[in-house]
């Protein structure tokens, strides 16, 4: 079955007479910190009758498997706060910083520029979405764009839900 695209997801909301819960859309998932927080209340400490939490898909594929992650997200450490000991230590053990020549070259072959490599991701400048998930899967290290700033605690969230107290809290 084929993912539901946003005009069939607005249209069953407006069968069912439920409001759209935002007035626009963004490129990134939307998830409110308010909701994040209730789901976190009602699952967390995790026992046996829920199992694992995460907050990224591939992290509770990648634990499923016994893998480390291959998004390299243990380079954004508030996301791993939920995570189970086992699957934090799998990811730490493959986490490597690359080496900047080695990002720079795979970046220039895909017609971009490295700007930095820090301690949470790869940014460069230029790439498309394709060409960074490229890198991204191939060094297991997150790479970020310098015009899609992940901002502080909402990695990969789009703005909307956030309160302008939210935004700078987090931020900071």
């Amino acid at each position: 079955m084929a993912p539901l695209r946003r005009d069939e997801i607005r249209d069953y909301f407006r069968s069912v007479g439920l409001p759209e819960p935002y007035d626009e859309t963004a490129r990134r998932k939307i998830l409110p910190e308010a909701l994040e927080q209730r789901i976190l209340a009602a699952f967390l400490p995790v026992d046996t009758t829920h199992g694992p939490l995460f907050r990224k898909t591939s992290c509770a594929v990648c634990h499923v498997h016994g893998l480390p992650d291959y998004n390299g997200l243990y380079g954004i450490r508030e996301l791993c706060d939920i995570c189970p000991a086992g699957q934090l230590q799998r990811c730490s053990s493959a986490f490597k910083r690359p080496s900047p020549p080695v990002a720079a070259e795979m970046a220039a072959v895909l017609g971009g520029s490295l700007v930095e490599v820090n301690e949470r991701a790869v940014v460069v400048s230029g790439l498309s979405e394709a060409s960074r998930y490229l890198i991204q899967h191939t060094l297991g290290y997150q790479v970020h764009d310098t015009t899609k700033p992940h901002h502080h605690g909402r990695h990969g969230r789009a703005d909307i839900g956030w309160t302008a107290r939210e935004r700078s809290e987090v931020m900071a």
